[in-house]
């Protein structure tokens, strides 16, 4: 792939868009000099593949219109000042050398630190430019659409911008998922994947180890339909997420001692099908034969393995996780591989386009959210009433998107039954006392397949 300003889209001074003139405008009240240039980085929504990214396996999303936009001043103080065009988050600034971030309580700034600080230590930049940065959100916070990358994304580039320096997109979105981790949660690289590789048309299979991006054309015969429920869910505000990657690598690392393979050095579920050489079905039965469907007591997961319990805590376990008693085990590997699986085949009908592929599609979104439901436990009863409200409204597919413990659904809907669809679960889900205002925050759309990272200078 070439160097990312292969991407800089030069804009006529003359011709700025609104929103880009409005932060302008914007940037010099608040700083007093205008912007050098822009930064924009998408959301994205899952179609199919969640939970499976950091156990190794491909997923299949694509990047949406909304989006985290900053405009930049290098500054000659190594200072950087972060301001937000939403009055709800407040101003931050601190010292280039001295990036502290707070992984207790997450607040906005210390994701864009987490982007900072990557390509800092990626590059070994001792003396790092300061900016002045001003940023504007339209992705609905802690919805399951990445709102959190896309921050981690968009600082990456504009650290990489501002102080000079190139990278393939492969190379950014690699590093911007190992430094969202400096905020604590123990993603697997779906989200920086496609904020970076992201194209308009296409969603894309994302694949790990190494990254790679394959296009995947979806059906015309219909739109994907985002719908917020509303319950805000924050990964890195919970250990509800880590603890899920933590049951995924103890059931890797039993599963390969069942099998005699090195444990000790095994993490993802995919790297024992890989060791093993044999397919997704096989793992399925090998779970059944492993693994018992009773959770796991710390105790007993230290029996298995032939260790003590201090060290699976400090060895194995996260830090926000070792405290945790139980883990199931049985549950959140058959999700995985099913999961997996499901994602190969939802790519294989895009590909073949069979005269049925809108219902073929459907039936694996619905399979999906089942198994995330009653498998992963990652829904919650708001996002079950909304996938049950979808559906009954015409959605031949409905399910989870994201981490999930509230956040968005994302349905497939035939193209000719949209308007219908739009209006029934507007008034069914959202126009009730407990959801009041829930329209105010733009939370159901169509949704095209988008662009993903760009810098925007004026020519």
């Amino acid at each position: 792939l070439p160097a990312f300003y292969a991407n800089i889209v030069l804009l006529n001074v003359s011709n700025l868009p609104f929103r880009l003139q409005k932060l302008k405008e914007m940037f010099i009240s608040k700083f007093g000099s205008a912007p050098k240039f822009y930064v924009r980085a998408p959301g994205r929504v899952n179609l199919i593949g969640e939970h499976i990214d950091y156990c190794g396996y491909a997923v299949l999303p694509m990047a949406i219109e909304q989006d985290i936009l900053i405009a930049v001043e290098p500054v000659k103080t190594q200072v950087v000042q972060l301001a937000n065009t939403n009055s709800l988050y407040l101003d931050f600034s601190t010292s280039v050398n001295n990036i502290q971030i707070n992984k207790t309580k997450p607040q906005w700034h210390n994701y864009f630190l987490c982007g900072l600080k990557g390509i800092q230590e990626h590059f070994g930049l001792n003396n790092p430019t300061g900016m002045n940065c001003l940023l504007d959100g339209t992705i609905p916070p802690s919805s399951g659409l990445s709102s959190s990358s896309a921050l981690v994304c968009c600082a990456g580039l504009v650290t990489l911008r501002a102080n000079g320096k190139t990278l393939s997109k492969v190379e950014l979105a690699e590093i911007c998922t190992k430094s969202e981790r400096y905020i604590g949660t123990e993603g697997g690289g779906m989200d920086q994947s496609i904020s970076f590789l992201a194209e308009e048309g296409t969603a894309k299979l994302i694949e790990f180890s190494p990254l790679r991006a394959t296009d995947v054309r979806l059906p015309s015969g219909a739109a994907f339909v985002i719908a917020n429920s509303c319950v805000e869910s924050n990964k890195a505000a919970t250990s509800h997420y880590n603890i899920r990657v933590m049951e995924c690598r103890l059931a890797t690392k039993l599963l390969s001692k069942s099998k005699g393979l090195d444990w000790k050095k095994m993490l993802r579920l995919h790297d024992v099908q890989t060791k093993l050489g044999v397919g997704l079905e096989e793992m399925l039965t090998i779970v059944e034969e492993v693994l018992h469907p009773e959770p796991y007591s710390t105790e007993e997961i230290c029996k298995c393995l032939g260790i003590s319990l201090e060290e699976l805590r400090c060895q194995i376990l996260s830090q926000n996780t070792q405290d945790v008693s139980t883990f199931k085990l049985y549950q959140r590997a058959k999700h995985v591989y099913s999961e997996a699986a499901r994602v190969l085949e939802f790519k294989k009908i895009c590909n073949e386009a069979p005269a049925n592929a809108i219902q073929l599609l459907g039936e694996l979104m619905n399979q999906s959210y089942i198994s995330c439901r009653e498998m992963y436990e990652c829904s919650c009863p708001e996002l079950d009433r909304l996938v049950d409200i979808c559906l009954q409204f015409g959605a031949i597919g409905s399910r989870l998107t994201g981490a999930g413990w509230g956040g968005c659904t994302v349905s497939m809907v035939p193209t000719d039954k949209l308007n219908t669809f739009l209006k029934n679960v507007r008034k069914a889900y959202y126009q009730t006392d407990v959801q009041g205002l829930a329209l105010e925050k733009n939370s159901l759309f169509a949704t095209k397949p988008g662009r993903g990272a760009l810098v925007f200078v004026e020519a």
